[in-house]
Order: structure tokens, then sequence, then C-alpha cells
């Protein structure tokens, strides 16, 4: 691991980077500044590296995660940020200990898949029972009652990639919903295709959560290879049984927690600039993906947005916990932190490939700030959008009462394939599009931590 420099000394060696450009008679707009001396900073890339290797998988509530945390700490305090500090809370965790599965008839064969989080244990021998195949989510919820009393039910619809992730939404319904609905109908677990657009043996986890009153039961995903068998087999028009041993267990009142670090600004009063990740992954890979890329590009860009000089506001890093299982690390900093003046909020959770679009949630009148922030954008090839900025998982309490929000949009065709899986792993992160990503978010945080004008309604 490279010796970090403290603040002081990191914001010379960013200032030091630009002078060879602005000798030759370059431009001296701090903008253009920031942006080229993100592009070639290694800062983003050594972060993930450092939590991948040093730390790997980071499920929620595990001591996995608390090691993430202390060592994001270490981590921010030697760049030199302002703060720093892990501020914890208490939830309950669901952890895996063993999933198989076989069909017994009528082509006997291994299946390779992944319980999903909250699934209930089946009895350390397993269970079986007929499978009952349903294409889509929509047939499934249309089964009559009680129609899968003692069967597995299997669903099957195909995600396919998209630039800006839509189909997730669509998709993923079939996890987040599905085993309830199964559940409710009699079926004795369920299996669904994973929510994913590669073509490796490999399945995507995720979580899900149980509907109220409802009795929760074994549920997993196939790898998408074992879905498409699995319907080749039921397309035979035999009768499928199948063993199923998801073996799995509930913690109660397990320790987890945030991070926070900043960057103090000149006027308190201005308010806070969020730019948040979270520290958390699934157990399968190492998180590189989904979200140590995320927590990487926040913390290099907001030192590269602050080397021209103290900003008016105060930029805070929020690296959340617990986000992979419903969001528990944004609940508690909104719990914590939500009274406080947040003048704008941003999220990194969506990979490491290059930044193709900009979404504003800003206020009403503020198009002159949207419009310094595009054109500082657009040497990176980042257009302008007419779609309203959401923000995620981890801001999503913020903007949820009414914080203005800025959505750096990465390019998404690729983020599926790796979601979730075990091949969320270093090697799929590549240095140049993060370095593309730093550059984006630098400008960003910069001119909105020192915009003159509110971000916010008029």
């Amino acid at each position: 691991m490279q010796k970090i420099r403290p603040f002081s000394l990191v914001m010379l060696l960013l200032s030091g980077m630009a002078a060879p450009s602005l000798a030759r008679g370059a431009s001296a707009d701090p903008v253009e500044a920031i942006r080229s001396a993100a592009l070639a900073d290694q800062t983003a890339y050594d972060f993930v590296e450092g939590l991948t290797t040093e730390v790997g998988p980071r499920p929620a509530g595990t001591p996995q995660e608390a090691r993430a945390r202390d060592w994001a700490v270490a981590r921010l305090k030697a760049l030199g940020f302002s703060n720093v500090r892990a501020e914890s809370y208490r939830m309950p965790v669901w952890e895996r200990v063993r999933d198989e599965a076989q069909v017994l008839a009528p082509f006997p064969q291994k299946l390779v898949l992944a319980a999903l989080g909250n699934s209930a244990s089946t009895p350390a021998k397993g269970i079986e029972g007929e499978v009952a195949y349903f294409p889509s989510l929509a047939a499934l919820e249309a089964a009559p009652e009680g129609s899968l009393k003692g069967k597995i039910a299997f669903v099957s619809h195909a995600m396919h990639a998209t630039q800006d992730g839509s189909s997730y939404g669509y998709f993923g319904a079939v996890r987040r919903q599905g085993p309830s609905i199964a559940s409710k109908k009699g079926a004795i677990a369920i299996l669904i295709r994973s929510i994913g657009t590669d073509k490796h043996r490999q399945p995507h986890s995720g979580v899900q959560m149980w509907a109220d009153g409802v009795k929760p039961i074994p549920a997993a995903a196939l790898s998408i290879p074992d879905a498409e068998q699995l319907t080749r087999i039921i397309s035979r028009g035999q009768p499928v049984r199948i063993h199923l041993t998801l073996i799995s267990r509930m913690l109660k009142d397990q320790p987890s927690g945030n991070v926070i670090a900043e960057i103090p600004g000149s006027d308190p009063a201005a308010g806070l600039v969020l730019a948040a990740c979270h520290l958390d992954s699934w157990d399968q890979g190492t998180g590189a993906i989904d979200d140590a890329s995320g927590c990487g590009i926040i913390a290099a860009a907001a030192l590269h947005a602050a080397k021209t000089g103290t900003p008016r506001r105060t930029i805070r890093l929020l690296l959340a916990g617990a986000e992979e299982v419903g969001g528990d690390g944004a609940r508690a900093y909104f719990a914590a932190h939500g009274s406080e003046h947040h003048a704008l909020a941003m999220e990194s959770d969506f990979g490491a490939d290059r930044i193709w679009r900009v979404d504003f949630g800003l206020g009403k009148g503020q198009e002159a700030i949207a419009r310094r922030i595009a054109d500082a954008l657009a040497p990176l090839g980042i257009a302008a959008s007419r779609v309203a900025a959401g923000g995620g998982a981890d801001i999503e309490p913020l903007v949820k009462s009414g914080v203005p929000v800025i959505d750096l949009q990465q390019d998404g065709r690729r983020y599926f394939d790796i979601h979730h899986t075990p091949d969320d792993t270093l090697d799929k992160v590549d240095p140049a599009r993060l370095q593309q990503n730093v550059a984006a978010w630098a400008v960003t945080l910069h001119l909105a931590a020192n915009a003159s004008e509110s971000l916010a309604n008029k």
C-alpha cells in the first residue's frame, strides 16, 4: 500500500499536477484544473484496491463490515478529511450457511443457486417438491390461491441490459416480491432466474423483504444458465422434482454503522453538500463494483473539489452501512442528521463505468447552476438530460424530505453482469473509467459547494 499524504500535502500535490499545463499557457480556470488533475489521479483506484484486498466481502452487520468501517476511518483520516468518525446502530442480520439444489427427476443433475437475503432456512436434510413453472411474475400472481400447496415455484423471466439500468426496476420485482407471493399461494419454496444480464454460471443474490403476515419460505436465485436448463427440462412435459437445501440463520441486534468524513466549508449557514456510497457488500464477491468503487469515487472527488481552496459549503461523505439489506444506514443517517441543512445530496452506487448523463433535481429557478455544471461535464462526454434526478438508496430519506439532488448516471450495460455475484471483484474496475467518474464528481461537487445561490426552490 502506498504511503498516504496528509490533506495539506495532497492539496499541494494535486495543485502541482495541474501546474505544467498552466505553465504552457493553458487556462487557469479552476474547473478545468480540477477536471484535468482528477483524470490523472489514482486515489480512487487505490481506495477500491485497498478496501477489497484488505477487507474483502463486507456483509451488513457482520465483523467484516465492522472491519470495513475501521479501514475507512483510518484511510479517510490519512487522506486528511476532518471530523472522521463511525456512527453505530444495531440491526437484525440474515446469514447464509449452505446453498444446494438438484433435480431428482426426470433428469437428475445439480443446480447452481444462491439463497436470497432473508430466505427462510430449510431443515438440515433439505426439502423436496414438484416444480410449478411460471414464465413471469404476473403469471405467478395470477395463480389461484392455494394452488401451489406443497410445490416449489419457479419464475423465469429474463432481464436485458439497458444503459440506464431501468430494466432492474421491473425485473427485480420477482426477487423483491416473488417470495411473498409464492408463500401466499401455498408454495414450500421459490426459485427465480437471477436478476442479471450475464451468461455465467454464477447466481445473483440480493435481498427481499417478506410482506406483512406472510410465512417466510426458502427462496433462492438460480444462475442464468441453470434457470435456462431448468426451463428446458420442464419443457419436456414430465413432472420435475427438486431437492433443495438452503441453510441460513437470523441473528438479532447486531452492530452496524455509517462512516462520516468532511471537508469543512467557510460558510456553515450555506449548508452541506452530501456525497454518499455504501460500504457493505454481498458475501459472494469482494464488492468492488458494488460499491467500493462508489466510495473511492466520492472520496477522491471531494479532495479534488477542494483543491483550489476552502469550499463555501462543507462537503460531507457518507459511507453508509447495510444498504444491500434494505437501507438501514440511510435511515440511521437521516435520524441523526436529517434536521441539518443539506443543500444537495448525491450518490455513487452503480459501478465504475463511464458517466454519460447528468440528471438534475434542483429547485425551481436554479437553471444557472445546472447550466454551469452541465458545461463543466460536457468535456467528459456527459450530456444533461431532462429526466428528473431521484437519487439512490443511501440518500433516499433526504431526497424524500425535499433535499435537492443531482444524479451522475453511469453506463449500466455491464453492471448487471456482475451485480451481487462472485464475479464482483477488483479486476472488473477499469482505472480510466474510474478516473472519468472522479473528474465528473469533482467538478460537480466543486461547483455545487461554491455556488453563491441556494440549490433549493427560490
